[in-house]
């Protein structure tokens, strides 16, 4: 817990399950609270789990996410949760929002993995 990443990562963790916990149990949060912040918090949560095994692999305490592999994984998140799963499964709608949320989750992200040297 020594940089300002994984501080980040485990703040959104917290809001996240909080965030979860409650629409399971019925406690009506807020309707932009619901639907909007864990798809801004979720890239950078995949992205630091992916960061924590890269860098254990590869044996480099050093090592960083490049920008084109994180506008990947944004890509990757926008088609598979926003145009493809709505397509098959109702749990999914498909929000453009959502994919404006991904990415500024990703610039997040990259910002962060920079200053955390």
């Amino acid at each position: 817990m020594k940089n300002i990443l994984s501080k980040y990562i485990l703040t959104s963790c917290l809001i996240g399950s909080f965030i979860y916990l409650s629409n399971y149990f019925n406690f009506l949060l807020p309707r932009i609270v619901r639907f909007y912040v864990n798809d801004f918090l979720i890239i950078p949560i995949v992205l630091f789990i992916c960061l924590l095994v890269l860098k254990k692999t590869k044996n480099d305490t050093n090592y960083k996410i490049k920008l084109p592999i994180i506008l990947y994984v944004c890509v990757l998140y926008s088609v598979l949760f926003e145009f493809v799963f709505p397509e098959y499964l109702t749990r999914y709608t498909k929000d453009y929002i959502d994919i404006i949320l991904y990415f500024l989750g990703g610039i997040v992200f990259y910002k962060l993995q920079k200053k955390s040297d």
